[in-house]
């Protein structure tokens, strides 16, 4: 028999509909410049560029997950598309870390990896991390195109880079929420561009 805990029930009534309401902002605020974003990864995609993506902790999952997307397939069968998250390697990650500092885990690996006309991704909920921005700003002294995800404020990161996505909460679960959910709704839209005009 299921028993019920009327605070927890709350708890988990007043977090779903937190989010829901979160998601419901994004349609009146922010579709037009999620559409900017897609159409940016589509343009870069088509001329033969990549996607780099980067952040901590739930934005490193998030990269991480964006890419997989991209690399796998989200829903539809289409050629693989160039994606890389750069928070997966641990010998990288801790040697730029050890060696240089853990404001460079990142803008290191661009130096690296990168070429103008790519796409630099940087995910912070605060808009300010500060390996986050450091990578952002060195993406764009490369010519490649920078794109942000953050929180309502925007910290930072809104002003470091091309296209600057907001998720209108200050909640940072709220935040991470919004962030893979309109990821979800971008890697739909590139998908079905490769998968209907797939040469």
């Amino acid at each position: 028999m299921v028993t019920t805990n009327n605070n927890r029930t709350l708890q988990i009534v007043l977090a779903l509909e937190e989010s829901i309401e979160a998601k419901r902002r994004v349609i009146e605020t922010s579709v037009p410049i999620l559409e900017n974003i897609a159409e940016a990864l589509v343009k870069a995609l088509r001329e033969g560029n990549k996607i780099l993506l980067f952040g901590n902790g739930g934005s490193a999952a998030d990269s991480q997950h964006i890419a997989a997307e991209l690399v796998g397939r989200f829903q539809r069968e289409r050629k693989a598309l160039p994606a890389i998250a750069l928070t997966t390697d641990s010998s990288i990650l801790t040697s730029i870390g050890n060696d240089y500092s853990f404001e460079k885990v990142f803008s290191r690996q661009l130096e690296a990896l990168g070429q103008p006309g790519d796409v630099a991704i940087g995910i912070s909920t605060s808009g300010n991390s500060p390996n986050v921005i450091q990578a952002v700003k060195t993406a764009q002294k490369m010519g490649m195109i920078t794109i942000g995800f953050t929180g309502e404020s925007g910290g930072e990161l809104k002003n470091c880079v091309d296209f600057c996505f907001h998720a209108p909460t200050q909640h940072t679960p709220h935040i991470q929420e919004v962030h893979i959910t309109v990821a979800h709704a971008i890697c739909d839209i590139v998908e079905h561009e490769f998968s209907t005009n797939a040469t």
